[in-house]
Order: structure tokens, then sequence, then C-alpha cells
């Protein structure tokens, strides 16, 4: 049993594989053009996702819906902590004119923890896809969802709108999810992926990120507890520390690895396994419809 011990290290320099090219291309200019000239909001932005340009080029983004306060307080998460704002119910229909307007072929769907909801922020989720379908009936969409505290009645909600993909992140690895997501629980979010498959989704995701002093063996214990819950899609990559207010890199985990993660995840019957640096949830997120 490995106890649990606090994350302290000194902070270290990025190395050379973490180096973003810049975005280049027509299709990513275009996207550009359309979020400045209309104000649109994307998370590809606000997080400052090194892959951005990738994405965009590929006709795929993504949202960020209720609001931009969090219930929560992530250690590894920009986002602000606090009391959030009302419930914008004009919101799914402005998300769905900017998927509209930016001919996204592939929306990716995110939110902050709404834990001060009765719902969870479900109801507006649901809306959202709904209205996504209802003005660009072409985009497949992809739901990154919070646990919803694991309510089942709220869940629900999603089944029944039925996203092509369903994401729940793990985040990290069982000894250290009390630090990393202090009002989450390691038991709690597989029992959130087994329920979404159980309920007969078709794809099942979730991520995780490394360098938060993990042990390889706990990586993979964690594989093994995702393919136990029948989860299809698995991205891993590099934690990158947002503020000195967040909790730091403990490593930086090689390439190599990242490699031999992949290979590992894929021979225990992940259908899909995104590893590397700079891998984050959504990256390749139109080639996990399969």
């Amino acid at each position: 049993m490995i106890e649990e011990e606090k994350i302290v290290v000194e902070k270290q320099r990025k190395p050379k594989w973490l180096r973003v090219k810049l975005p280049t291309g027509q299709n990513y200019k275009s996207v550009r053009k359309l979020v400045d000239d209309y104000k649109l909001h994307t998370i590809c932005e606000s997080g400052s996702c090194p892959n951005m340009g990738e994405c965009w080029g590929a006709g795929t983004a993504t949202f960020m819906i209720l609001g931009n306060t969090c219930t929560r307080s992530c250690g590894f998460c920009a986002v602000n902590t606090g009391r959030p704002d009302s419930v914008d119910w004009e919101e799914p229909e402005r998300v769905a004119r900017s998927v509209k307007l930016m001919n996204i072929k592939h929306a990716v769907l995110t939110s902050v923890d709404r834990d001060d909801l009765k719902d969870g922020g479900s109801i507006i989720w649901a809306e959202t896809v709904k209205a996504v379908r209802r003005v660009s009936p072409q985009t497949t969409l992809e739901t990154l969802i919070p646990d919803f505290k694991g309510e089942t009645r709220n869940i629900d909600r999603i089944v029944e709108v039925a996203p092509e993909i369903v994401s729940h992140n793990m985040e990290t690895v069982r000894r250290l999810t009390r630090q990393v997501r202090i009002q989450a629980q390691y038991d709690r979010s597989l029992e959130v992926l087994k329920y979404l498959k159980e309920s007969g989704l078709r794809r099942t995701k979730t991520g995780i990120m490394l360098g938060l002093g993990e042990l390889k063996e706990e990586v993979v214990q964690s594989m093994e507890d995702l393919r136990k819950v029948e989860v299809d899609i698995l991205t891993l990559g590099q934690y990158l520390q947002p503020t000195t207010k967040h909790l730091p890199v403990v490593e930086f985990i090689q390439p190599e690895l990242f490699e031999e993660y992949k290979k590992i995840g894929l021979e225990m019957g992940f259908k899909y396994v995104e590893s590397g640096p700079l891998v984050r949830s959504s990256y390749h997120a139109e080639k996990h419809l399969f």
C-alpha cells in the first residue's frame, strides 16, 4: 500500500519536447478570423491549449459552458473558484451559433463544476447538445462532463441526448486524487464512467495528467481500473503548472514513456490511446468517432 504524500518539488525547466509550433494553415486562419470578428469563446483560447492550431485546422474546437467560475478548487486547474453567476439560459443557443459560424465538424463541450445547482448544470448540458444538433446538424459532439456528484438522475440527462462521445476525466492516479482533485473521488469517477457505459453509450473516454509524482505501476493500475469499466478512449498528457499557486510539476515525462503507456493501453483493449507530452483531453477528438 503506497502512503499518501505531499507533492513538493522545486520548479523545473520545460524540456525541448514541450516546445509548440506556431499555428498555420488556411483552415486555422479562417477559424481565427471568425473567432476574432464575432468575439466567440473557446476553451482552446482561454486555456492556451498547445494544440489549438492543429485542432482548429482539423475542424475541432472546445467550448466551456456554465460560466467561468467553478465551485471546486482542484490543485491543477487555472479556472477561478468561487460563487458562480446564475445560469444563463440563452447560452445553449449562443454556443450552437458559434459552432455553426466556425463551421465546426466536431465540437467538444466542457464545463466548470456547478455543485451549487440541484441539477449540477445537467439541464444546460442537455439543452446545449440539443441546440447544436438543431443549428448545426452536421456537427458531431463530445461532452467532457463533471461527475455530477455521482447523481444518476443528472447523468441520465447526458445519456438521453446521447452525444457521440461522453468523457469524464480521472485526471490522476488513486493515491494523488485527494491532492489533485480535492472535492472529487477516484472511485466515484470510475462509477460515473461505468454507469455511462452500462446506460448504452457507445464511446466513453477519460484523461490522466502525468508528472504529478505518480509511479509507473500506479498509472498502469489506473489503466486497468478503466478497462474494467470498459472505457474506450484514453488520453495521457504532461501536467503543466498554470501559476505558482497551483501544484508544481514533479517530473517531465520522457516521450519514450508516453509511447510505452500507449502500447500498454492498446494491448489492454483501449480502442484509442492518445499519449504524449502535449496531449490534452480533446486532442485528436475527431478521430475517436470509430
